[in-house]
């Protein structure tokens, strides 16, 4: 049922059925019932869109993620629709696959949750930010831009997480570094090193740190630079969840014992660090 089904029905004109939906002060009181009236009775029911889109207000918050092959992402979707939801506000969903132009902003009018920053995009953050656009960035800050964050202490939980792994007996631990551009990434360096250092432990960034990407594979491909290179270790501290299985795999297939011959942590601890086996630390 349309705006013009209830006209017709009436015998009244599309223009003043939409005034009288839109409770205009210059439409009889009346009228205004009958319009109401009928709508109920005919079961008609506004169309959001087209009256967003009438006013040019969407009414929508983007979210842009950086990938959905971790549960981390869809976890934290959640919980902005959940409350979203209860203030009749829609969420677009957008993934930057880690890319610059793949955090365009969406056509949104309520603003902009982000989960990845890409430096290169600074002067957009900024334009948008003039033309009032409200913008959250969560896990991945943006590192010199004035905005509301929502994150961990990447740098303290890296900290105690390699404090952990050395205090088990672990002296050989080498990191499974995320982009040099992610800001996540260089805290959890800066947490890995410095728990190096407070026990002792020489740092070699040839021996220590692989840089790579953040998918399955990239892990797998670090353990077998790992292999290549003859680097000893004992224990594996990847920048997240992805790298660690990828290259925990890799290890097994080339027949390392997990955890007796190496042991391997992340960071994150979402529901795949529970669903392989071993189980991530």
């Amino acid at each position: 049922i349309t705006i013009k089904d209830i006209a017709r029905h009436l015998s009244i004109s599309v223009s003043t059925v939409s005034r009288a939906l839109g409770d205009d002060k210059n439409i009889r009181k009346e009228t205004k019932e009958k319009v109401i009236e009928a709508a109920k009775r005919l079961g008609y029911r506004p169309n959001p869109v087209a009256i967003n889109l009438k006013y040019g207000y969407t009414n929508t918050v983007g979210v842009i993620v950086p990938e959905m092959v971790t549960p981390f992402a869809s976890r934290v979707i959640n919980g902005i629709q959940e409350v979203l939801h209860t203030k009749n506000i829609k969420v677009i969903i957008a993934e930057s696959g880690d890319t610059r132009n793949g955090e365009k902003d969406p056509c949104v009018s309520k603003g902009l949750i982000q989960s990845y920053y890409h430096k290169r995009n600074k002067e957009e953050y900024a334009r948008l930010q003039q033309a009032g656009m409200p913008m959250v960035f969560y896990d991945r800050i943006p590192y010199g831009l004035e905005v509301p964050q929502v994150i961990v202490d990447d740098y303290m939980k890296s900290f105690f997480l390699v404090e952990s792994l050395i205090r088990s007996g672990r002296k050989q631990i080498v990191h499974i570094q995320g982009p040099d551009d992610i800001y996540n990434s260089i805290e959890r360096v800066r947490g890995y090193k410095d728990a190096l250092a407070k026990f002792g432990i020489p740092f070699d960034k040839n021996n220590m740190l692989i840089k790579t990407g953040m998918t399955f594979e990239e892990g797998k491909k670090a353990a077998d630079i790992l292999v290549e290179r003859n680097i000893p270790f004992n224990a594996i501290f990847a920048f997240t969840e992805t790298l660690a299985i990828g290259a925990m795999n890799r290890l097994r297939e080339l027949g390392k014992k997990i955890p007796e011959e190496i042991a391997v942590a992340s960071f994150s601890g979402t529901e795949l660090s529970n669903i392989v086996y071993p189980k991530l630390t």
